[in-house]
């Protein structure tokens, strides 16, 4: 019997990219009082051997780690470039100011050469003081350790774009897909806990529809998966819930779990 790292995930945000309710918007989803069917931008934080590792950093990223009580962050990794996605960077400052250090950011080629240009006062020799202390690390198809524990990037396709998923060990963490290989599906094989994008029922271009997250967990047959990257016309979390199998779980934001 394999021993696993002992982690706790915490669900920042598990909405889509404008978030629900969206602004403006009247229908019954983003009218709802159910807290659960209120989603800032996906995010999640996951916990273990005393180490906080963030996945995406979105504009809603600062009120996430406000509601949620972060206390330390000690390394982000980026799935894409999308703005739902990394908008929210800047807010590590009092994080790197607190703990008197440079983050480590973890991200493919493509996704450091936009940070570099999209945050580009936080890099080079005259950087403006009171900036982000970021430490770009370029990560390919390979596993990779950050402070000790092994992550393994996982590609998988959002439309045309490629996105890294992320593997902790026996947790793998899959947002904004809609297409994954033979050879990707067989790097999430064996995960016990797995939490997989589905933006709504009706097929979208580049993103899972609610059966295809489905199908790819009946086939993973993890212990439990969660559903995230909600967008609002999946329907009410409750009367969702209620149609999931036993072992899933549509995720909702502040939830935590441990395993």
């Amino acid at each position: 019997m394999e021993n696993y790292l002992v982690m706790k995930v915490t669900f920042l945000g598990t909405g889509t990219s404008m978030g629900v309710p969206i602004i403006g918007c009247k229908c019954e989803i983003c009218q709802s009082q159910n807290p659960k069917d209120q989603r800032f931008r996906s995010s999640v934080l996951v916990s273990v051997d005393n180490k906080n590792f963030i996945v995406d950093t979105g504009p809603d990223f600062r009120m996430q780690c406000l509601k949620n009580h972060v206390q330390h962050i000690d390394a982000v990794l980026i799935t894409h470039i999308h703005r739902d996605h990394i908008a929210g960077l800047d807010d590590i400052r009092p994080f790197c100011y607190q703990q008197k250090a440079f983050i480590p950011v973890y991200g493919s080629e493509y996704v450091c050469q936009r940070l570099e240009r999209d945050f580009s006062y936080c890099f080079g020799e005259n950087r403006y003081p009171g900036v982000p202390d970021i430490e770009l690390h370029r990560i390919d198809d390979q596993p990779f350790e950050v402070l000790g524990v092994k992550v393994v990037p996982i590609i998988v396709m959002h439309a045309k774009m490629k996105v890294d998923a992320y593997r902790f060990d026996n947790f793998t963490y899959i947002t904004d897909a809609s297409f994954i290989s033979e050879e990707s599906v067989k790097k999430i094989e064996g995960t016990e806990y797995l939490v997989v994008n589905a933006l709504r029922k009706e097929p979208h271009p580049s993103h899972f529809t609610l059966q295809q997250a489905l199908d790819l967990i009946s086939r993973i047959n993890p212990k439990h998966a969660w559903i995230t990257h909600v967008g609002h016309t999946l329907g009410f979390y409750d009367e969702v819930q209620a149609s999931l199998p036993e072992n899933v779980t549509l995720a909702y934001d502040g939830l935590q779990v441990e395993f």
